[in-house]
Parts: C-alpha cells; structure tokens; sequence
C-alpha cells in the first residue's frame, strides 16, 4: 500500500508541482489551507504533511500546533519561500522532521520525503 502525504499551499501552481513530483510513488492529497488540511487529516490516515508556512488566515506554524492536538505522531516538513532563520528555526522548535526551501529541485524533495517515509 502506498504511503499518504498530505500537500498543504495555498499555491495551486506549488500544490500541482508537488503532486506531479510525488503522484508516481506515493498517493498524494492536496489542501489549499490550513482549515482544509485539519479537516483531512481528522477523516484520512495519512503518513506525512508538507506544509507550507505562508498562507493567508492560518499560517503553516498555527496549522501545525492544532493538527497535534488530534494527531501529534504525524511528521512535518515544512516548505518555505523565506529561506529565513527565524522560520527554520520555529518550524525545528515546533517539532518539524525537516524543512524544504522553495523552489525546490524534485530529487531534493523526492529525497527528503523518502529519508521520513523510510524511518
């Protein structure tokens, strides 16, 4: 069976980007906000979340401390346009397994997404 990764950007261009990337290995959800990613993560087992850390109304950081209240052993790789320290530096404080810049080459992501899946 293969493993679920949840996309959360409020970018359909990045949403559509990564589920190419992904779509031959892995079954890959998508969710344009933090709301719809809470939402799909409380119907669907899913094995890892990519998460993008702007996004209007609920931020990739608030999204990720609500989703550990239901469901706290799901891994996070936060994906992020800023490159900023501070921003690195929160999403590892706030238990995140890795952390991707965008844009990213696909082999780095198919690397990093493998290198969690196969913990």
């Amino acid at each position: 069976m293969q493993k679920r990764i949840l996309v959360v950007d409020d970018d359909d261009m990045n949403l559509m980007r990564t589920k190419r990337i992904l779509g031959m290995e892995y079954d890959v959800l998508l969710a344009n906000s933090g709301s719809e990613a809470l939402d799909t993560l409380k119907k669907e087992k899913i094995d890892l979340v990519l998460l993008d850390i702007e996004m209007p109304k609920m931020n990739g950081f608030e999204t990720f401390e609500r989703m550990k209240e239901f469901t706290a052993w799901t891994p996070v790789i936060f994906l992020t346009a800023s490159g900023q320290e501070d921003d690195v530096l929160n999403a590892i404080r706030l238990g995140a397994v890795n952390y991707l810049k965008k844009p990213y080459p696909p082999h780095e992501l198919l690397n990093r997404v493998a290198l969690e899946l196969d913990k």
